[in-house]
């Protein structure tokens, strides 16, 4: 699949700012007054960052509202208004934090159930799709999930329990990353299948002779090479680093494990998408 810019920002910033709040709204981090407004609001700006990017890659940005109404069959449109019960829910707790007035702790449980309940469903989006084998499994949403606690645990200063996430993704990854490259083999997806023909079938002509919607958004390759380097980078960077940063502990180091993570998560979320592969390719001789 072709990894769109737009919709790497959009799930690597709002899974990390919904985890960041699922602790905030939890106590994770007391914070009072000016330090609360300003937690808070990083909180919110890279949720709703993260969202906004997400409109880039749509045909016709302006109609995304239009997706709220297909809650009953489209994981996008739960994500949206999951998204939408989070981010008022958390609003109560974020003032009480800044202003200094409490809110009840079942009411913080709804709202860090809410912000788990958006990722998971973002990660839904992929993992429901049977044309891309390499998402269609239970790690995808485990570890969307994984991602937005350990990079929110380090955001709420959580050394410890950001050290056991953090490791906690890094063997998710490398697991995600082994069973990933056998799905499309073990899918069963060959041209037979999608033709419906027998005996031994081959792509004589490709159904188009030029670029295409297809082949810009289905089709993309990555060199092995290339995807060992940047496994590598994502595992360290994204999980290895960071907890071993955490187990050292001190706020600046904390904060510049933030940094190295989100290397590490975006080049995980990168290769999330190139490595995808969709068997429309298989028409193209693609696959």
């Amino acid at each position: 699949m072709h990894p769109a810019p737009s919709v790497i920002i959009f799930s690597v910033l709002s899974g990390l700012g919904f985890g960041f709040m699922c602790f905030m709204a939890l106590g994770f981090l007391p914070l009072r007054g000016m330090w609360a407004f300003w937690a808070w609001g990083i909180g919110y700006a890279l949720a709703v960052g993260g969202l906004l990017a997400a409109t880039a890659h749509l045909g016709n940005p302006q109609r995304a509202i239009k997706a709220f109404s297909q809650w009953r069959s489209s994981w996008l449109s739960r994500e949206g208004w999951a998204a939408v019960l989070a981010l008022l829910a958390m609003a109560p707790i974020a003032l009480g934090d800044w202003l200094g007035f409490g809110v009840p702790f079942v009411w913080r449980g709804l709202a860090a159930g809410l912000a788990l309940v958006t990722v998971i469903c973002t990660a839904m989006i992929y993992t429901q799709i049977k044309a891309v084998p390499r998402w269609h499994h239970w790690l995808t949403p485990v570890m969307f999930t994984g991602f937005a606690l350990a990079g929110g645990a380090l955001l709420a200063m959580q050394a410890t329990l950001a050290f056991v996430l953090l490791l906690a993704l890094a063997v998710v990854m490398l697991a995600g990353n082994y069973i990933g490259d056998g799905q499309f083999a073990r899918a069963g997806q060959t041209m037979n299948t999608a033709t419906g023909l027998r005996g031994e079938v081959s792509v004589f002509e490709q159904p188009h002779t030029g670029g295409n919607y297809l082949l810009r958004e289905m089709i993309f390759v990555v060199g092995r090479k290339h995807a060992r380097k940047l496994r590598v980078i994502a595992v360290l960077c994204a999980a290895v680093l960071p907890a071993l940063m955490a187990a050292v502990g001190g706020v600046g180091l904390m904060l510049a494990a933030v940094v190295v993570h989100l290397v590490g998560a975006f080049a995980a979320r990168w290769l999330f998408f190139a490595q995808a592969e969709h068997v429309v390719g298989l028409y193209y001789g693609k696959r």
